[in-house]
């Protein structure tokens, strides 16, 4: 019954714990404020991801290949897979909320608002850039790290030869730094947009 011995419990109890000091501050929100709260959560999911694969995970691969025990192994076989899981769902519900949150952002409406971030019209200019970013970052989640990530470790339906997964591991390798770096202005873009500003120079 603990609820720290299960993250999914924990979660839970967290949400229960927003709920409570959202009704005891009396700042209740509405249909906006929710989508962007839970656009946050999902995105701090799949960019804290990013990060942790490319600053953990992939250097301590490296390091692991040099260890003859456990070697890479054990990161292969039971971290990554699991971590690819939240990482690519995560992406997934990171753009379905931010489009949706865009929806109430801008005049004329839901779908006028949304068109004018991703052509970057008007006051949505700032936040479509960060919009388009955030779009290129989950394409090349699904198109390049995902199906090459299931090559390198053996998750795919017919086996890669060994120069596949080398071919693999770089793709997958350079469009993770891609959106390492695509990840500061987007998340710039973001902030920005709800602050007047993207960065204070």
């Amino acid at each position: 019954m603990n609820p720290l011995l299960s993250p999914w419990k924990s979660a839970v109890v967290g949400v229960i714990l927003a709920v409570l000091i959202t009704l005891a501050t009396g700042a209740t929100g509405n249909a906006w404020s929710t989508t962007v709260w839970l656009h946050v959560i999902v995105g701090i999911t799949w960019i804290g991801l990013l990060y942790y694969f490319n600053f953990v995970q992939v250097p301590a691969v490296g390091a692991a290949l040099k260890d003859e025990t456990p070697g890479p192994a054990a990161i292969n076989k039971y971290v990554a897979p699991r971590a690819l899981l939240y990482f690519r769902w995560a992406a997934v519900a990171t753009w379905v909320t931010g489009v949706g949150a865009l929806g109430y952002l801008g005049d004329g409406g839901h779908a006028k608002a949304i068109v004018d971030a991703f052509t970057l019209s008007g006051n949505m200019q700032v936040i479509g850039i960060g919009a388009w970013l955030g779009t290129i970052m989950a394409f090349n989640v699904w198109v390049f790290i995902w199906p090459n990530q299931k090559k390198i470790l053996g998750l795919a339906s017919t086996p890669a030869s060994p120069e596949e997964i080398a071919k693999a591991k770089v793709v997958a390798l350079y469009a993770s730094r891609i959106n390492t770096i695509l990840s500061i202005p987007m998340l710039a873009s973001m902030v920005g947009h709800g602050h007047g500003g993207m960065l204070p120079f």
